[in-house]
């Protein structure tokens, strides 16, 4: 029973690819503020998940992720159709 636990945990290149995939739907946002929420988000939720070491907790935490890259997708595409073109203070300052 445990190693098909362990069958379902994600390889490493796995979890990398969804952290690049999060990062890289996060550019997506035009609006400054969820840009960074979203990037911030997706680094801390994959650093808790570096101590994991249950097969089982791991598959969840990535399931998990999965997930929310699907809602950053969704919530990307809402974004861009009613974002406002003025510029953040902080995307000045640049």
């Amino acid at each position: 029973m445990a190693s098909a636990a362990a069958a379902a945990a994600p390889s490493k290149p796995e979890v990398l690819a969804l952290l690049r995939s999060l990062l890289r739907t996060a550019r997506e946002f035009r609006d400054y503020n969820v840009r960074e929420y979203t990037k911030r988000r997706a680094l801390d939720g994959f650093r808790h998940g570096q101590g994991l070491a249950d097969p089982s907790a791991i598959a969840a935490a990535f399931a998990d992720g999965k997930s929310q890259l699907e809602v950053a997708r969704r919530q990307a595409v809402v974004y861009s159709l009613y974002a406002p073109e003025v510029k953040s203070v902080m995307e000045l300052q640049r």
